[in-house]
This record gives C-alpha cells, sequence and structure tokens, in this order.
C-alpha cells in the first residue's frame, strides 16, 4: 500500500510550481521576452547579411553550397526562426489563460513556418516559362496561396474566439472545478517550459550534426522547416489530449467536449503536415485550421442556444 502524501509534502511542491510559474510565465517576463526576442532576430538578420556577403567576396568557402546563403532575401530566414521561437513562447504563455487562444496559436505558428518557407525559396526559384512544371517554383505557388487563405482564416477564427472566450467567462465562474482546471494547465504550462528547451537543444544539435556529416547521421532532417517544430507539434498533441481529459473535471456539457476534441484533431491534421510534401502539406494544414474554425463557429451558435434556453427558463 503506497503511503498518502499529507498536507505539507503538497503545499512545498504547489509553491516550487508556482513560483516557476510567476518567473517563467508572467506578465513582466513576457514583455522582456518580446524586447530580447526583436533584439536577437535583429541581430541574427544583420550576421546572416554579412555572413551571405563575405561568401559572395569569395572570403568564406563552403563545400556545400546553401541556399540560405545564395541570396539576401534568404536571410529574413533567420530573424524569422527566433520570431517563431517566441511565438512558442507565447503559446505557452496563453496555455493556462485561454484554451481556444492557446489553439489559435498553433496556427499563427504553422503559418509562420509556411512565410518563413517562403522567404527561403525566394533564393532558388527559376523564373522561366516552365513555371508550373518545376517542383520548387510550383511550391512556392503553393505556400504563397495558402499564406493568404490561412491569414484569412485565422482572422475568422480569432473573430469566434473574442465571442467565445466572454462566454466562456461566464459560465466558468459557476463551475465548483475551474480554479483546480486552471492550476492543472498552469503544471502543464510550467512543465512544458524546460521540455520545450531541451527540444530545441537537441534539434539544433541534431540539425547542426546532420549538417556536417550528412552520410553518417541518423537523424537528419529531410527539410529545415521541420527542425524542432515537428517533434514540437507531437508534444502538442499530448499537452491537448492531457487538457481534453482533464476538461471533464470541470465540465460534462457537450458542446464544449465537442469543441476540445475538434482541437485535438486539428492539432493532429498539422503534425501530419509535416509528413508530407508538396500539395498535400498545403492542404493538410489549411483542412486543420478550416476543420478548427468550423468546430468552433458551431461551438459558438450551440452556446448562444443554451443561453437562448436559460433565458426563456429565467
Amino acid at each position: 500500500m503506497l503511503p498518502k502524501l499529507s498536507k505539507n509534502t503538497i503545499v512545498p511542491m504547489s509553491a516550487f510550481i508556482n513560483n516557476f510559474y510567476k518567473r517563467v510565465l508572467s506578465d513582466a517576463t513576457q514583455k522582456k521576452s518580446e524586447r530580447v526576442a526583436l533584439l536577437v532576430a535583429i541581430g541574427s538578420f544583420i550576421a546572416h547579411l554579412v555572413l551571405i556577403l563575405l561568401v559572395d567576396l569569395k572570403l568564406i568557402r563552403l563545400n556545400t553550397p546553401s541556399g540560405l546563403l545564395e541570396s539576401p532575401i534568404a536571410a529574413i530566414y533567420t530573424p524569422f526562426s527566433f520570431i517563431l521561437v517566441y511565438e512558442v513562447y507565447l503559446l505557452v504563455y496563453y496555455l493556462p489563460r485561454s484554451f481556444t487562444t492557446y489553439i489559435g496559436k498553433q496556427y499563427e505558428i504553422i503559418v509562420l513556418i509556411i512565410i518563413r518557407r517562403l522567404f527561403k525559396d525566394f533564393a532558388s526559384l527559376s523564373l522561366t516559362p516552365d513555371w508550373f512544371k518545376t517542383p520548387g517554383d510550383l511550391q512556392f505557388t503553393y505556400d504563397l496561396m495558402s499564406s493568404l487563405l490561412l491569414f484569412g482564416l485565422i482572422y475568422l477564427f480569432n473573430r469566434q474566439n473574442k465571442s467565445s472566450y466572454l462566454a466562456q467567462e461566464h459560465d466558468e465562474a459557476k463551475l465548483d472545478g475551474i480554479a483546480r482546471y486552471i492550476r492543472i494547465k498552469k503544471i502543464i504550462a510550467a512543465s512544458l517550459v524546460p521540455v520545450l528547451v531541451f527540444l530545441s537543444i537537441f534539434s539544433f544539435a541534431t540539425w547542426f550534426r546532420a549538417s556536417i556529416y550528412a552520410s553518417g547521421a541518423e537523424y537528419s532532417f529531410k527539410n529545415l522547416n521541420n527542425v524542432f517544430f515537428e517533434q514540437f507539434f507531437s508534444i502538442l498533441i499530448v499537452v491537448d489530449v492531457i487538457l481534453l481529459l482533464f476538461s471533464f473535471f470541470h465540465t460534462d456539457e457537450f458542446h464544449k467536449v465537442i469543441r476540445n476534441s475538434g482541437f485535438v484533431i486539428s492539432t493532429i491534421l498539422i503534425r501530419l503536415s509535416f509528413s508530407a510534401h508538396g500539395l498535400m502539406n498545403n492542404l493538410l494544414i489549411i483542412t486543420a485550421i478550416v476543420f478548427g474554425l468550423s468546430i468552433l463557429f458551431i461551438h459558438n451558435k450551440f452556446q448562444d442556444l443554451m443561453d437562448d434556453k436559460i433565458g426563456h427558463k429565467g
């Protein structure tokens, strides 16, 4: 028989998590992180430009030419990478505050990955009459159209999220289990920080090793855009499922369960997109966000219906 944890054992553990959460995910830390991310992005952009200049002047010679060092436009890829890192931080920051906003951040991240890919592919465009026969040019076209469509879908999602969040605040204030659910989300968010730091270091180290020892690396990345984010969205699937299961402690309303379940499916579709190439990659991402938007729209309509019934009863 396992010994029971005493109150004195639980409180210090909870205090440690609260202190860690306040240090890394507080409003003040978020503001500081924003400034740091901006400065690092600017510095990395300048450094990348200088590196391209040195390669162009033949002051640095590379055995394996890289598309990221062929054009100054490709230098935008680097600051976008740091902006994406900050977006990952914002995703964790919003997780305890609003589940729907947390999902919206997932959508923003995947769109920024496509935008970053556009800057990378600018340098390798062939610009020939056979535009629609060249795989690289076709992928650029898919990404260009997809980014515009996804931007509009995220706008619609955020509009739906605003009405959903206001209604959610009104309902959740009456739920006995909401305080516990928020505490669980804070624990998950605080736990995600060291996991993501480790994952980012491991992903970069693995990619760096693969770029140097291309023939001997068992952990090779077929696509530079997949570095870190392929594993990142795998972790998010686990997080989404955990949030879905714990949500049953404070609500068993059908439309909320379907909404949270639908968001898990949306995250899985985004993760699957990293294993697809060409048009299928873009279609999976578009399908994921359209599905999430549709789920949220129907959820809000369902919530309006429930509110009307309560109003009539009153």
